[in-house]
């Protein structure tokens, strides 16, 4: 009966067509691959499902080719890539699927204005998402089995390699096991970034009906399961369009196009008013808020702390609120000989950031993008990824920023023993790196999270040394979504106790990025979510410890319901701002909560040595420059 009716679907779509696509699934067999698992196979399957529940094929048609790389050639056999160039069918009729090619030109040969064309000797591995009242028995039997996963409504992915002979047969058969992994790898990627295309409206002729996309380029880190990893836990995906289109093409647009958010700098003529506005560095006044020159602007004689414009606005404010605090403030600018840290050899002063960047020789590069305004109009997250570890570090010397390696020297009787850190100092040491380095400024943000939970939190401590794994929730998070790179180091400071998982929740976390989740490192897993931590957190596995660093706690209005909900769950629970005035206000808001500070307010050994400057203030600040906390 199978036989009969293939035959008759055969003759009713050679007769009146069906849309795109070769036909339905055939009855190969996934298990009869050599060296498969079931494992591997349940990956294989929840990846597809991942990929079919983002609906690629609501903007997408088999016109749009799409050009794929996972990691280096030299990973795959033959030393290439096993397939170059992607479509999805199904939008416009037809197979719903995912079809990948050998290269551009096998998927122009197979590619029609209304059908798939059997074009002879082309190679071409399917992905068909098929109902499951339409699938073979011999296909439901090895679903059911294996209990593998749905996507979407009652359909199941179907893969096979498909191959037309010279006479207009098709034949197929089984993929490889290295053409599954390299399929796992193209649908992790393909969720994350086919999202990120911007329609590109002037390119459309009026009566099409299809989208016309921007050029667009970008990679996106994929985390191997533990089936499929050899020797890497994450692999390198790039998705481009059109095919064959190089990240240097990426930052030219024509007069036609308009550049979209995920796109490099802007051309080097608009960053000239930048450049010369972070020279001239204009602050604001205390009282008006008017901009001011630095070399204009007047401080209080008595504590230094506050800028105004003009002498009227100085005595005015003096009147109204300065003279109640000003020896409070006073205090507080006596502690910058404490707080400085002078053991690090480079410029520490960052009142005009990208000029400090310069100095450095890192300005607009790698993680570094973070740390001045230019890169404002990228989103956080989707910053372009870099090639490598160093070009992340803004290609500072070899031996000036933390290499990818475990601490090969500390180990305690032949075994290998937690890292224990208490200063910068005993870091740079660890990692022989030298003092002129300036990566202790991004580093600040991964140490303090290490610091936590090594040193301030006991139970997290005692989790870590049983080799067990900690949950922390770290809430707000910005600019850290561009720094995975630095958090691997976590990782490497666990030197084999325990796992830490981090749960990345706030609002400036991307839409296509939330759900997703990073292995940085074989111990470290980062999550990402979307949304307020007080609506999101009743969905998330219950934390051991809450961070949130550089959090603002004394500007936000919306922490009330986030602190609300902390002060419900008793977790240990730990704040960071960059001035000691933010984390008083900070304390305020806290105790306004009905927290108990049960951590008071400390300089933090592992704040950033690189001192900022507030806009209408002087006050010694620095990122993470002090810890408190609360339910410890």
């Amino acid at each position: 009966m199978d036989v009969h009716l293939k035959y008759a679907f055969g003759r009713f779509q050679e007769q009146f067509g069906s849309g795109p696509g070769l036909g339905p699934g055939s009855g190969t067999n996934l298990m009869k691959i050599d060296g498969v698992e079931p494992s591997f196979i349940k990956s294989v399957y929840r990846a597809a499902a991942a990929l079919y529940r983002t609906d690629p094929w609501k903007r997408l048609r088999p016109g749009h080719l799409f050009g794929v790389r996972v990691g280096k050639d030299l990973d795959w056999p033959g030393k290439k890539q096993l397939f170059s160039c992607i479509q999805f069918i199904g939008g416009d009729g037809g197979d719903i699927g995912l079809y990948m090619f050998r290269s551009e030109n096998d998927a122009k040969k197979m590619t029609g204005p209304r059908e798939t064309i059997r074009a002879p000797n082309v190679e071409v591995l399917r992905v068909t998402y098929e109902l499951d009242t339409l699938m073979l028995p011999s296909n439901k039997r090895f679903v059911m089995s294996l209990a593998l996963e749905v996507s979407g409504e009652n359909r199941y992915p179907v893969i096979d390699v498909g191959r037309c002979t010279t006479t207009g047969e098709l034949q197929f058969r089984n993929p490889t096991l290295e053409e599954l992994r390299f399929l796992y790898a193209v649908m992790k990627g393909a969720c994350l970034l086919h999202p990120l295309l911007q329609q590109d409206q002037g390119a459309a002729p009026k009566w099409s009906r299809v989208i016309y996309f921007e050029p667009f380029i970008e990679t996106v880190d994929v985390q191997w399961p533990a089936e499929m990893a050899k020797g890497n836990d994450v692999v390198a995906v790039t998705i481009s369009y059109p095919p064959g289109r190089g990240y240097q093409e990426k930052y030219s647009s024509s007069s036609s196009s308009t550049p979209t958010k995920h796109s490099e700098a802007p051309k080097e003529e608009t960053f000239i008013n930048v450049k010369s506005n972070a020279a001239v560095c204009f602050r604001h006044c205390m009282l008006c808020k008017e901009e001011i020159n630095r070399e204009q602007l007047a401080c209080c004689g008595h504590c230094s702390a506050v800028v105004y414009c003009s002498s009227l606005c100085q005595k005015q404010h003096w009147k109204e609120a300065h003279k109640d605090v000003c020896g409070h403030y006073k205090a507080m600018m006596e502690r910058e000989e404490e707080l400085a840290m002078k053991i690090f050899i480079f410029a520490s002063s960052a009142e005009q950031p990208c000029k400090w960047l310069e100095s450095l020789g890192i300005h607009q590069k790698g993680m570094w993008r973070r740390k001045c305004g230019c890169y404002s109009h990228c989103p956080y997250g989707l910053l372009p990824v870099p090639g490598g570890l160093r070009d992340s570090w803004g290609g500072l010397d070899e031996n000036e920023y933390p290499h990818d390696s475990p601490f090969h020297n500390h180990f305690r009787d032949g075994i290998s023993s937690s890292i224990l850190l208490s200063s910068w100092p005993e870091y740079y040491n660890l990692r022989s790196l030298p003092l002129t380095s300036p990566v202790a400024d991004i580093l600040s943000h991964p140490l303090t999270v290490y610091y936590i939970l090594t040193a301030l939190s006991i139970s997290s401590k005692n989790l870590l040394l049983k080799n067990k794994e900690v949950i922390l929730h770290y809430v707000g998070p910005e600019g850290e979504l561009d720094w995975m790179p630095a958090f691997a180091e976590i990782g490497h400071l666990l030197h084999g106790m325990g796992n830490i998982q981090i749960i990345m929740v706030g609002p400036e976390v991307p839409t296509n990025l939330s759900g997703t989740t990073s292995g940085i490192g074989s111990r470290v897993r980062v999550n990402l979510v979307r949304g307020l931590y007080q609506d999101e957190a009743s969905y998330l596995p219950t934390p051991h410890v809450i961070v949130a660093l550089n959090c603002g706690l004394g500007s936000y209005s919306i922490w009330a319901g986030a602190l609300d909900l902390i002060k419900s769950m008793n977790i240990p629970s730990y704040f960071t701002n960059e001035s000691e005035l933010s984390c008083l206000d900070g304390k305020q808001v806290l105790r306004s909560a009905g927290l108990h500070i049960s951590y008071p307010v400390t300089p933090n050994p592992f704040r950033s040595p690189v001192r900022i400057f507030g806009t209408s203030t002087n006050f010694p600040s620095y990122s993470n420059c002090f810890l408190l906390g609360v339910n410890t």
